[in-house]
Protein backbone atom coordinates (compact mmCIF):
# COMPACT_ATOMS: atom_id res chain seq x y z
CA UNK A 1 0.00 0.00 0.00
CA UNK A 2 1.04 3.59 -0.62
CA UNK A 3 0.30 5.94 2.27
CA UNK A 4 -1.47 9.26 1.92
CA UNK A 5 1.74 11.28 2.24
CA UNK A 6 3.31 9.48 -0.72
CA UNK A 7 0.07 9.81 -2.69
CA UNK A 8 -0.09 13.53 -2.02
CA UNK A 9 3.48 13.98 -3.27
CA UNK A 10 2.73 11.86 -6.35
CA UNK A 11 -0.39 13.92 -7.13
CA UNK A 12 1.56 17.17 -6.91
CA UNK A 13 4.25 15.82 -9.26
CA UNK A 14 2.00 14.15 -11.82
CA UNK A 15 -1.40 15.85 -11.61
CA UNK A 16 -0.29 19.31 -10.47
CA UNK A 17 -2.82 19.07 -7.68
CA UNK A 18 -2.81 17.99 -4.06
CA UNK A 19 -4.53 15.08 -2.35
CA UNK A 20 -7.69 16.34 -0.69
CA UNK A 21 -9.17 13.08 0.60
CA UNK A 22 -9.21 9.35 -0.09
CA UNK A 23 -12.69 8.21 -1.17
CA UNK A 24 -12.04 4.47 -1.32
CA UNK A 25 -9.35 1.82 -1.53
CA UNK A 26 -9.94 -1.51 -3.24
CA UNK A 27 -8.36 -4.00 -5.59
CA UNK A 28 -6.90 -7.46 -5.82
CA UNK A 29 -3.77 -7.53 -7.98
CA UNK A 30 -3.60 -3.72 -7.92
CA UNK A 31 -4.38 -1.19 -5.25
CA UNK A 32 -7.11 1.08 -6.62
CA UNK A 33 -7.50 4.37 -4.79
CA UNK A 34 -10.30 6.81 -5.48
CA UNK A 35 -9.29 10.32 -4.44
CA UNK A 36 -10.64 13.83 -4.43
CA UNK A 37 -7.94 16.36 -5.22
CA UNK A 38 -7.69 19.72 -3.51
CA UNK A 39 -9.25 21.33 -6.59
CA UNK A 40 -12.34 19.14 -6.09
CA UNK A 41 -11.60 16.91 -9.08
CA UNK A 42 -12.05 13.16 -8.51
CA UNK A 43 -9.63 10.67 -10.06
CA UNK A 44 -8.67 7.04 -9.61
CA UNK A 45 -5.05 6.10 -8.89
CA UNK A 46 -3.77 2.57 -9.53
CA UNK A 47 -0.70 1.15 -7.79
CA UNK A 48 0.81 -2.25 -8.63
CA UNK A 49 4.17 -3.96 -9.12
CA UNK A 50 5.93 -2.66 -12.21
CA UNK A 51 5.89 -4.82 -15.33
CA UNK A 52 7.08 -3.65 -18.78
CA UNK A 53 3.79 -4.86 -20.33
CA UNK A 54 1.89 -2.18 -18.40
CA UNK A 55 3.15 0.43 -20.86
CA UNK A 56 1.34 -1.43 -23.64
CA UNK A 57 -1.79 -1.83 -21.53
CA UNK A 58 -1.89 1.91 -20.87
CA UNK A 59 -1.40 2.67 -24.57
CA UNK A 60 -4.37 0.46 -25.47
CA UNK A 61 -6.56 2.04 -22.79
CA UNK A 62 -5.65 5.52 -23.99
CA UNK A 63 -6.35 4.61 -27.63
CA UNK A 64 -9.76 3.16 -26.79
CA UNK A 65 -10.74 6.11 -24.60
CA UNK A 66 -9.88 8.48 -27.45
CA UNK A 67 -12.08 6.50 -29.85
CA UNK A 68 -15.07 6.82 -27.52
CA UNK A 69 -15.01 3.31 -26.10
CA UNK A 70 -16.56 3.31 -22.60
CA UNK A 71 -13.52 3.22 -20.33
CA UNK A 72 -11.64 5.58 -18.00
CA UNK A 73 -9.17 7.83 -19.81
CA UNK A 74 -5.58 7.76 -18.54
CA UNK A 75 -4.49 11.06 -17.00
CA UNK A 76 -0.79 10.22 -16.69
CA UNK A 77 1.77 8.01 -18.28
CA UNK A 78 3.25 5.05 -16.44
CA UNK A 79 5.23 6.43 -13.51
CA UNK A 80 7.51 4.62 -11.08
CA UNK A 81 7.46 4.72 -7.31
CA UNK A 82 10.26 2.38 -6.33
CA UNK A 83 9.27 -1.09 -7.55
CA UNK A 84 5.69 0.07 -8.11
CA UNK A 85 3.95 1.41 -11.22
CA UNK A 86 1.49 4.23 -10.57
CA UNK A 87 -1.05 5.74 -12.97
CA UNK A 88 -4.14 7.92 -12.71
CA UNK A 89 -7.33 7.80 -14.73
CA UNK A 90 -10.66 9.58 -14.87
CA UNK A 91 -13.22 8.55 -12.28
CA UNK A 92 -16.45 7.14 -13.73
CA UNK A 93 -18.80 6.62 -10.77
CA UNK A 94 -22.13 4.86 -10.90
CA UNK A 95 -23.47 1.98 -12.88
CA UNK A 96 -23.76 -1.63 -11.85
CA UNK A 97 -23.41 -5.18 -13.07
CA UNK A 98 -25.75 -6.39 -15.78
CA UNK A 99 -27.67 -9.53 -14.93
CA UNK A 100 -26.72 -12.57 -17.02
CA UNK A 101 -30.38 -13.58 -17.22
CA UNK A 102 -30.84 -11.73 -20.51
CA UNK A 103 -28.04 -13.76 -22.10
CA UNK A 104 -24.54 -13.16 -23.33
CA UNK A 105 -25.34 -10.92 -26.31
CA UNK A 106 -24.67 -7.51 -24.67
CA UNK A 107 -21.35 -8.70 -23.24
CA UNK A 108 -20.29 -10.32 -26.50
CA UNK A 109 -21.25 -7.25 -28.55
CA UNK A 110 -19.22 -4.98 -26.26
CA UNK A 111 -16.19 -7.25 -26.61
CA UNK A 112 -16.59 -7.22 -30.39
CA UNK A 113 -16.63 -3.43 -30.28
CA UNK A 114 -13.46 -3.40 -28.17
CA UNK A 115 -11.53 -5.75 -30.45
CA UNK A 116 -12.65 -3.85 -33.54
CA UNK A 117 -11.62 -0.51 -31.98
CA UNK A 118 -8.30 -1.66 -30.49
CA UNK A 119 -4.99 -0.61 -32.05
CA UNK A 120 -2.84 -2.82 -34.25
CA UNK A 121 -0.71 -5.09 -31.99
CA UNK A 122 2.31 -4.53 -34.22
CA UNK A 123 2.17 -0.81 -33.43
CA UNK A 124 1.62 -1.20 -29.70
CA UNK A 125 4.26 -1.62 -26.98
CA UNK A 126 4.59 -5.26 -25.96
CA UNK A 127 1.77 -6.89 -24.02
CA UNK A 128 3.84 -9.99 -23.29
CA UNK A 129 3.80 -11.98 -21.23
CA UNK A 130 0.05 -12.43 -20.97
CA UNK A 131 -1.39 -12.67 -17.44
CA UNK A 132 -0.99 -16.28 -16.28
CA UNK A 133 -4.71 -17.12 -16.44
CA UNK A 134 -4.51 -16.30 -20.18
CA UNK A 135 -0.90 -17.40 -20.68
CA UNK A 136 -0.86 -20.84 -22.28
CA UNK A 137 1.94 -19.40 -24.44
CA UNK A 138 4.13 -18.44 -21.48
CA UNK A 139 7.91 -18.82 -22.00
CA UNK A 140 8.48 -21.20 -19.11
CA UNK A 141 9.64 -24.76 -19.67
CA UNK A 142 6.92 -26.37 -17.54
CA UNK A 143 3.16 -26.64 -18.03
CA UNK A 144 2.03 -23.71 -15.89
CA UNK A 145 3.54 -20.22 -15.79
CA UNK A 146 6.37 -19.88 -13.28
CA UNK A 147 4.10 -17.80 -11.04
CA UNK A 148 0.33 -17.55 -10.85
CA UNK A 149 -1.43 -14.27 -10.04
CA UNK A 150 -0.66 -14.86 -6.35
CA UNK A 151 3.02 -15.56 -6.93
CA UNK A 152 2.83 -19.35 -6.52
CA UNK A 153 4.40 -21.90 -8.84
CA UNK A 154 1.53 -24.26 -9.64
CA UNK A 155 4.01 -26.68 -11.19
CA UNK A 156 5.41 -27.33 -7.73
CA UNK A 157 2.02 -27.90 -6.07
CA UNK A 158 -0.04 -31.06 -6.22
CA UNK A 159 -3.26 -31.22 -8.19
CA UNK A 160 -5.57 -33.72 -9.93
CA UNK A 161 -3.99 -35.39 -12.96
CA UNK A 162 -6.99 -34.59 -15.18
CA UNK A 163 -6.35 -30.85 -14.80
CA UNK A 164 -2.74 -31.06 -15.93
CA UNK A 165 -3.52 -33.51 -18.72
CA UNK A 166 -6.24 -31.29 -20.15
CA UNK A 167 -4.16 -28.12 -19.73
CA UNK A 168 -1.30 -29.75 -21.63
CA UNK A 169 -3.63 -30.54 -24.53
CA UNK A 170 -4.95 -26.97 -24.51
CA UNK A 171 -1.44 -25.55 -24.48
CA UNK A 172 -0.32 -27.77 -27.34
CA UNK A 173 -3.31 -26.80 -29.47
CA UNK A 174 -3.15 -23.05 -28.88
CA UNK A 175 0.59 -22.49 -28.70
CA UNK A 176 1.16 -23.93 -32.14
CA UNK A 177 -1.79 -22.22 -33.80
CA UNK A 178 -1.20 -19.78 -36.65
CA UNK A 179 -4.08 -17.35 -36.23
CA UNK A 180 -3.25 -13.65 -36.39
CA UNK A 181 -3.12 -11.78 -33.10
CA UNK A 182 -5.63 -9.12 -32.01
CA UNK A 183 -5.85 -6.98 -28.89
CA UNK A 184 -8.55 -7.68 -26.33
CA UNK A 185 -9.41 -7.84 -22.63
CA UNK A 186 -8.25 -10.89 -20.68
CA UNK A 187 -10.55 -10.59 -17.67
CA UNK A 188 -14.00 -10.08 -19.18
CA UNK A 189 -15.94 -10.79 -15.99
CA UNK A 190 -19.10 -8.90 -15.08
CA UNK A 191 -17.54 -7.12 -12.13
CA UNK A 192 -15.21 -5.31 -14.53
CA UNK A 193 -18.06 -3.80 -16.57
CA UNK A 194 -20.50 -1.15 -15.31
CA UNK A 195 -23.85 -0.62 -17.05
CA UNK A 196 -26.67 1.91 -16.80
CA UNK A 197 -30.09 0.86 -18.12
CA UNK A 198 -28.51 -1.78 -20.34
CA UNK A 199 -25.94 0.63 -21.81
CA UNK A 200 -22.24 0.09 -21.02
CA UNK A 201 -20.89 2.88 -18.82
CA UNK A 202 -17.31 1.77 -18.26
CA UNK A 203 -15.03 -1.22 -18.68
CA UNK A 204 -12.34 -1.44 -16.00
CA UNK A 205 -9.17 -3.46 -15.27
CA UNK A 206 -7.02 -2.42 -18.23
CA UNK A 207 -3.95 -4.12 -16.79
CA UNK A 208 -5.57 -7.28 -18.20
CA UNK A 209 -5.15 -6.26 -21.85
CA UNK A 210 -3.82 -9.15 -23.95
CA UNK A 211 -2.64 -9.84 -27.48
CA UNK A 212 -3.97 -13.24 -28.57
CA UNK A 213 -5.92 -14.64 -31.53
CA UNK A 214 -9.48 -13.30 -31.71
CA UNK A 215 -11.09 -16.68 -31.07
CA UNK A 216 -8.95 -17.13 -27.94
CA UNK A 217 -9.88 -13.72 -26.55
CA UNK A 218 -13.54 -14.57 -27.10
CA UNK A 219 -13.16 -18.03 -25.60
CA UNK A 220 -11.58 -16.67 -22.44
CA UNK A 221 -14.46 -14.23 -22.02
CA UNK A 222 -17.08 -16.85 -22.85
CA UNK A 223 -15.87 -19.08 -20.01
CA UNK A 224 -16.06 -16.45 -17.26
CA UNK A 225 -18.41 -13.60 -18.25
CA UNK A 226 -21.28 -14.01 -15.71
CA UNK A 227 -21.07 -12.42 -12.28
CA UNK A 228 -20.15 -15.79 -10.77
CA UNK A 229 -16.92 -15.83 -12.81
CA UNK A 230 -17.78 -19.26 -14.20
CA UNK A 231 -20.11 -19.61 -17.18
CA UNK A 232 -22.10 -22.78 -17.70
CA UNK A 233 -21.53 -24.75 -20.88
CA UNK A 234 -24.73 -23.25 -22.30
CA UNK A 235 -23.66 -19.71 -21.36
CA UNK A 236 -20.27 -20.26 -22.99
CA UNK A 237 -21.93 -21.49 -26.17
CA UNK A 238 -24.27 -18.48 -26.11
CA UNK A 239 -21.36 -16.06 -25.82
CA UNK A 240 -19.38 -17.60 -28.69
CA UNK A 241 -22.44 -17.58 -30.95
CA UNK A 242 -23.44 -14.04 -29.93
CA UNK A 243 -19.96 -12.73 -30.65
CA UNK A 244 -20.07 -14.04 -34.22
CA UNK A 245 -23.38 -12.25 -34.75
CA UNK A 246 -22.00 -9.01 -33.33
CA UNK A 247 -18.79 -9.24 -35.37
CA UNK A 248 -20.72 -10.09 -38.55
CA UNK A 249 -18.72 -13.21 -39.44
CA UNK A 250 -19.44 -16.92 -39.05
CA UNK A 251 -16.38 -18.70 -37.73
CA UNK A 252 -14.77 -21.83 -39.09
CA UNK A 253 -15.15 -24.89 -36.91
CA UNK A 254 -11.48 -24.71 -35.91
CA UNK A 255 -11.99 -21.18 -34.55
CA UNK A 256 -14.93 -22.30 -32.44
CA UNK A 257 -12.81 -25.15 -31.09
CA UNK A 258 -9.96 -22.75 -30.30
CA UNK A 259 -12.40 -20.57 -28.36
CA UNK A 260 -13.52 -23.53 -26.27
CA UNK A 261 -9.89 -24.51 -25.67
CA UNK A 262 -8.92 -21.00 -24.53
CA UNK A 263 -11.88 -20.92 -22.17
CA UNK A 264 -10.75 -24.23 -20.76
CA UNK A 265 -7.33 -22.80 -19.95
CA UNK A 266 -8.67 -20.10 -17.62
CA UNK A 267 -11.09 -22.51 -15.97
CA UNK A 268 -8.32 -25.12 -15.53
CA UNK A 269 -6.01 -22.46 -14.13
CA UNK A 270 -8.61 -21.46 -11.53
CA UNK A 271 -9.38 -25.08 -10.71
CA UNK A 272 -5.66 -25.79 -10.29
CA UNK A 273 -5.43 -22.90 -7.85
CA UNK A 274 -8.36 -24.31 -5.88
CA UNK A 275 -6.71 -27.73 -5.84
CA UNK A 276 -3.46 -26.22 -4.55
CA UNK A 277 -5.43 -24.78 -1.65
CA UNK A 278 -7.13 -28.08 -0.82
CA UNK A 279 -10.22 -27.72 -3.02
CA UNK A 280 -12.92 -25.22 -3.83
CA UNK A 281 -16.00 -24.38 -5.92
CA UNK A 282 -14.10 -23.66 -9.14
CA UNK A 283 -12.53 -27.11 -9.00
CA UNK A 284 -15.84 -28.81 -8.23
CA UNK A 285 -17.69 -26.90 -10.98
CA UNK A 286 -15.17 -27.72 -13.70
CA UNK A 287 -14.89 -31.37 -12.74
CA UNK A 288 -18.54 -31.81 -13.69
CA UNK A 289 -18.10 -29.99 -17.03
CA UNK A 290 -14.62 -30.84 -18.23
CA UNK A 291 -15.58 -33.77 -20.46
CA UNK A 292 -18.16 -31.70 -22.35
CA UNK A 293 -15.78 -28.76 -22.67
CA UNK A 294 -12.99 -31.00 -23.92
CA UNK A 295 -15.32 -32.39 -26.56
CA UNK A 296 -16.32 -28.88 -27.69
CA UNK A 297 -12.62 -28.02 -28.02
CA UNK A 298 -11.91 -31.24 -29.92
CA UNK A 299 -9.30 -32.29 -27.36
CA UNK A 300 -10.42 -35.93 -27.05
Amino acid sequence: MVDDTALDEWCHQNLEDGLGSVLFRSGHLSEVVGVQLTSGRQVVIKVRPYEPRLTGCLAVQDHLARTGFPCPAPLTGLTRLGVLAVTAETAIPGGGQLSPKAGAAPFAALLARLIDSAPDPSRTPTLAPSPPWTGWDHPGALLWPDADDEGRDLNALRGPAWIDETARRVRDRLTFGRASVRIGHGDWESQNIAWVSGVPLAVHDWDSVIAQPEACIVGLAAAVWPATGAASVAQTEDFIASYQVAAGRVWAQSEVQDAWAAGLWVRLFNARKDAAGGGGPRLDRLEGEVDERRACAALD
